[in-house]
């Protein structure tokens, strides 16, 4: 990671950061992030995207599976699955700063095509590998534009084609290939997660789920697992949990309010289920995150 990225990174984030520490940016998809200390859990359903740390460390959980990464590591992720992330060093004097970049299956489409993959791939959702060269470059041809606004609508396109190229090319490129398969399973899969997050509060048999899918509930199971690593079942529980914590910590909402809203029948299964999930069960949870905050 060299020095120039990160003096781009954080002069764009330490001017644009709003009070959570994201600063948005003109070029679609790309954004930058800033903390100035370790920072509470945030749970989410992280989209396919590329993040950049290029300076302090970071921690993601997806179920039983943790990544630690920092300065100079590349964290992909290639399916909506439900994350858990920390930032696990940052201060003052030396605040964390990533770059992230959703991936567009579009451009990884059209590349696979004309780079003229095979069509193989890294199953796992997520993954961190060191930053490639090519990659790094990249990232700082794109972030050049932010200083010279009247290029972003003229160029910002071709560098974001480039920055998927070298993606596709380097150490990353087993992971975020599937994404180009013009109707493979992500693509398929993606459709019954769209499903589950629109309407995650009610019972949603698998047989609706695989017919968005276009799937046999037989092969909507195996390739649902292969892509997010869970059940139909654990992935709409965790939905439900990260929903319920958001409402809590940002809304105000009770434990047994959110547990209702979210489509739990039973609050003690939904506090035996939180703390499984996060640790401690929801007041506690909720305390500490807004003391953190």
């Amino acid at each position: 990671m060299t020095q120039a990225l990160l003096d781009a990174v954080s002069r764009y984030a330490n001017a644009h950061a709003d009070m959570d520490g994201v600063a948005t940016t003109p070029i679609p998809g790309l954004t930058l992030l800033r903390a100035t200390r370790p920072s509470a859990l945030q749970c989410d359903i992280s989209r396919p995207l590329v993040a950049l740390v290029v300076q302090g460390k970071k921690r993601v959980t997806m179920g039983s599976d943790v990544f630690d990464f920092g300065a100079g590591d590349c964290l992909v992720i290639t399916a909506d699955v439900p994350t858990i992330s920390q930032v696990t060093a940052a201060s003052v004097g030396k605040p964390y700063y990533s770059l992230v970049l959703e991936l567009d299956q579009a451009v990884l489409t059209d590349l696979s095509v004309e780079m003229k993959l095979a069509p193989v791939g890294d199953p796992s959702p997520i993954r961190t590998e060191p930053t490639d060269a090519e990659v790094a470059q990249a990232a700082q041809r794109l972030l050049h534009l932010l200083d010279r606004p009247a290029s972003v609508p003229v160029l910002r396109a071709q560098l974001l084609r480039e920055m998927h190229y070298w993606l596709l090319a380097g150490r990353h490129g087993s992971a975020i290939r599937r994404l180009g398969w013009a109707n493979g399973s992500i693509q398929r899969i993606a459709k019954a997660v769209a499903l589950l997050r629109s309407d995650y509060a009610r019972p949603l048999p698998v047989e609706e789920l695989a017919n968005a899918a276009g799937m046999s509930v037989s092969s909507f199971h195996q390739h649902f697992r292969q892509v997010t690593s869970l059940s139909p079942l654990q992935f709409q529980k965790q939905l439900r949990l990260i929903e319920a914590r958001r409402r809590m910590v940002a809304d105000g909402a009770s434990a047994s309010t959110a547990a209702y809203d979210v489509g739990y029948e039973s609050v003690p299964q939904f506090t035996r289920e939180y703390r499984r999930m996060f640790g401690m069960p929801p007041v506690r949870d909720v305390a500490a995150a807004r003391m953190s905050a």
